[in-house]
């Protein structure tokens, strides 16, 4: 498997930029892959850096990137994570860096401030937020639905991959146990994003095009295919996904977080926790060091404002996932605006976006404690089952940041 350091003789680099999910994390690998092995002429550089926007400690908050990447014969301590940017950076001036984006497509946070004028390229499946210069040059502007962003870099390597395999068989500079490892890394980010091809209100066929051919790539090399199922590994690499009982509550809300800023001082963030709402209020509360008086606010919604409070936010979200006791797909949504301008915005979102989402009330009786509040212009608190459960954040953040506007 492909394995990537910064040169400390680098004067100039380009990367390949994912932000924290295992979709991020397999796109970026299998485009740095294939494009280093066979850049085009008018790269800026011949090496593709797949970086995550994220330090290194907080790869083990991610329990599916430790259980996928042996399958890649890759360890986590290769993966580039911004520690690594961060000690090469001063030798580096913006200009001579050029940066790809694949399951984003606008530059966030310190590294946005400072490199979003050189983004050259886009591979992504959210909203345009038009950040990406039209013209990209020899680099993708790919922005399009899809259940899977791997989907869409797997798409469009496609050719180029080929003819990488293809001339495998000419000479050792290639090999196809290396690509069938890459392969298996992709296949699992767009089965987990898609249910196994099965979400019938995100799977695409970019994600049954791309998953055809992963597997053909698999099935090129037999010794990968002895014991392979791609239901069972769907099942192995959705159940790490799924295994947080260990992290603590703040590293569950940050495990899977995202955050943007509106008007120029509105912060909005949405965790994302494939646990439920009563989970979470258990993790809080046996994390709890102290007995709760009747006028205090519960361990749980403590540790919420806090983690809000930490980053000053004015609106924040958390989206659930899980499977009921019937098996049934569920989602809850979780609002809390916590300035004036914040809770005229989560109202304005409650009338323009629940039949959109089919917001149900949800049931107070099932919890230890009250969630939903409202303290006039102050604050906003509410909790809903989402009855249109094929509705992601990716759907949903959209819809909060209009609000906000």
């Amino acid at each position: 498997m492909l394995s990537l350091r910064f040169s400390k003789r680098a004067n100039k680099i380009q990367v390949g930029v994912a932000v924290l999910h295992l979709d991020s994390l397999t796109s970026s690998l299998l485009y740095a892959y294939v494009r280093s092995c066979k850049p085009p002429p008018e790269a800026f550089t011949s090496l593709y850096i797949p970086l995550l926007n994220i330090p290194a400690r907080d790869i083990g908050l991610r329990p599916e990137f430790l259980a996928l990447l042996p399958h890649g014969d890759f360890e986590s301590g290769n993966l580039i994570t911004l520690d690594d940017f961060h000690a090469v950076e001063a030798r580096l001036s913006p200009e001579d860096t050029r940066w790809i984006l694949v399951d984003h497509n606008a530059l966030q946070g310190g590294l946005g401030t400072k490199y979003a004028t050189y983004v050259t390229g886009v591979i992504d499946h959210h909203d345009d937020e038009g950040k990406v210069p039209k013209y990209t040059g020899c680099e993708p502007r790919i922005i399009t639905p899809s259940g899977s962003c791997t989907s869409l870099v797997t798409n469009y390597c496609r050719q180029t991959w080929d003819s990488l395999s293809d001339r495998a068989v000419q000479s050792k500079e290639h090999s196809h146990e290396c690509d069938a490892q890459t392969a298996k890394l992709a296949l699992a980010s767009i089965l987990i994003d898609t249910t196994n091809l099965t979400a019938k209100g995100k799977t695409t066929e970019h994600d049954i095009n791309a998953v055809l051919y992963l597997e053909s790539k698999i099935r090129d090399v037999s010794s990968m295919t002895v014991g392979f199922d791609r239901t069972s590994f769907y099942h192995e690499i959705d159940a790490a996904k799924k295994d947080i009982g260990s992290l603590h509550l703040v590293d569950i809300l940050r495990k899977d977080y995202k955050e943007w800023t509106e008007q120029g001082d509105q912060k909005l963030g949405i965790s994302s926790v494939v646990k439920p709402l009563s989970f979470l209020q258990a993790k809080a509360q046996n994390e709890a060091d102290y007995v709760q008086s009747e006028d205090e606010e519960s361990p749980f919604l403590a540790a919420i404002r806090d983690f809000a409070k930490d980053r000053s936010l004015d609106l924040y979200t958390i989206m659930t996932t899980y499977t009921s006791a019937d098996d049934e797909f569920q989602r809850e949504l979780f609002v809390w605006a916590l300035t004036s301008k914040a809770v005229s915005a989560a109202k304005r979102f409650v009338n323009a976006a629940s039949g959109e989402l089919g917001l149900e009330d949800w049931c107070e009786a099932r919890s230890v404690e009250k969630l939903s509040s409202s303290e006039g212009d102050k604050e906003f608190r509410k909790v809903w089952r989402q009855g249109n459960v094929e509705h992601s954040r990716k759907q949903v953040a959209p819809l909060l940041r209009h609000a906000l506007r």
